[in-house]
């Protein structure tokens, strides 16, 4: 069954190089403003911001790779480009928030006068860069795993940069200088949280699991529900992208058909296929008076 792409990779590749020249210079702004005022929150925000930065290019590159065409030597092409792309995001998301934690514990222990009027000025650049890179990324982050990934980086810093303002706001008025710290273990722990989430559903794909929404029983009461067919088995469901799921199985028929019969069927397990459980690639082997093992699942 074929698909119709939303977004093509001129749109999104273009949000990304915006996205990656704006985070560029955020980057180079915090390193220089966390070394003069002496925020660690502003050095950890700038560190998560390079690492928006290296995300937003390996997303970038994915994306290209991903609409390179099938060959002889690579029948599926580099479809699965960008569910790599968000498995590495994803791990860096959370080492770099292990990191922050290690960092931050120390110099809450051990708090450091900071230039709260500098943090303040960076954290407002940072709000609003980040700020438009979300907003440029939104929309393709609801379909895409590879661009979520790119986008929940961009979010947490925009988040992070928030904290680092408030932060800032109560060590100009109030002196709380161990607030740097204690932000900067907040930021880490959203980090670790919203990483996490990332990183399984993208592990989930790469382990070729069943999607989330399907039940392969369900799949079974509906393809038994057709009179021509005693059974469904040696089922095999797993999602090649975020666009792709794919379904191979064996079907035990109760008559002998006729190859035009059996056509007609498998239009029907189509739409049923595909109007049920979204799956759009279906690979069937048909079986009549064959005493082959008939277990649901056979690990082969």
């Amino acid at each position: 069954m074929g698909h119709s792409h939303k977004h093509s990779y001129d749109h999104k590749g273009r949000n990304l190089l915006i996205s990656i020249l704006l985070n560029s210079v955020i980057t180079l702004a915090q390193i220089i403003g966390g070394f003069l005022s002496g925020s660690l929150a502003l050095l950890s925000d700038a560190l998560h911001n390079f690492t928006d930065v290296l995300s937003l290019i390996i997303s970038y590159v994915a994306t290209g790779f991903s609409k390179k065409k099938a060959t002889l030597s690579k029948t599926f092409g580099y479809k699965r480009a960008e569910i790599i792309a968000a498995f590495i995001n994803a791990s860096s998301l959370i080492i770099i928030a292990i990191y922050l934690m290690f960092e931050a514990v120390i110099r809450f222990f051990n708090p450091q006068t900071i230039d709260p009027n500098l943090v303040i000025g960076l954290s407002i650049l940072g709000i609003i860069f980040n700020g438009i890179s979300v907003l440029l990324l939104k929309k393709d982050s609801i379909d895409n795993i590879n661009i979520r990934s790119a986008y929940l980086h961009l979010l947490t810093d925009m988040l992070a940069s928030i904290a680092v303002l408030i932060g800032g706001l109560l060590m100009r008025f109030y002196q709380l200088y161990w607030v740097d710290a204690a932000l900067t273990i907040a930021i880490a722990l959203y980090l670790i949280i919203v990483g996490y989430s990332l990183l399984k559903s993208a592990f989930h794909i790469l382990m070729l699991f069943t999607p989330k929404h399907i039940k392969v029983e369900d799949i079974v009461e509906e393809v038994n529900k057709l009179d021509q067919i005693n059974n469904i088995h040696h089922i095999h469901v797993w999602q090649l992208n975020e666009t792709e799921i794919h379904l191979e199985a064996h079907i035990d028929f109760n008559v002998d058909l006729k190859f035009s019969e059996f056509h007609t069927i498998l239009k029907t397990l189509e739409t049923t296929l595909f109007k049920k459980f979204k799956i759009n690639h279906f690979n069937i082997q048909p079986e009549f008076g064959n005493s082959d093992p008939k277990t649901l699942i056979i690990q082969d």
